[in-house]
């Protein structure tokens, strides 16, 4: 089980970046990246490659490591270590190591 799933808010920890919040928008999961909706944005310069097809410069986000990040809870609002709690019913879940309450 993953700690950061899409649609988290975090925080980011460190880089050009920090202190900056987002929702976490794509997983990369065998790199270990995540990518953040509006965090480390880079320049892009395209070529067209077909006919009809608009060449130029865009901003789009690039992938970030995930241990630069940390879930902010969605109860205390805090940004808080995630925790790994089995229910009785035999079902995982996470919850904030500040509040001790379950964040999915």
């Amino acid at each position: 089980m993953t700690k950061i799933k899409l649609k988290d808010e975090v925080i980011i920890l460190s880089g050009k970046d920090k202190g900056k919040r987002g929702k976490v928008i794509k997983r990369i999961p065998e790199e270990e990246k995540l990518i953040v909706e509006g965090i480390n944005i880079i320049t892009r310069h395209i070529k067209s490659t077909k006919r009809g097809q608009e060449s130029g410069i865009v901003k789009e986000e690039a992938p970030l490591s995930q241990s630069k990040v940390m879930l902010i809870c969605s109860r205390c609002g805090k940004r808080t270590r995630i925790g790994i709690r089995l229910l009785k019913t035999g079902e995982k879940v996470r919850y904030c190591k500040k509040c001790k309450e379950v964040v999915d």
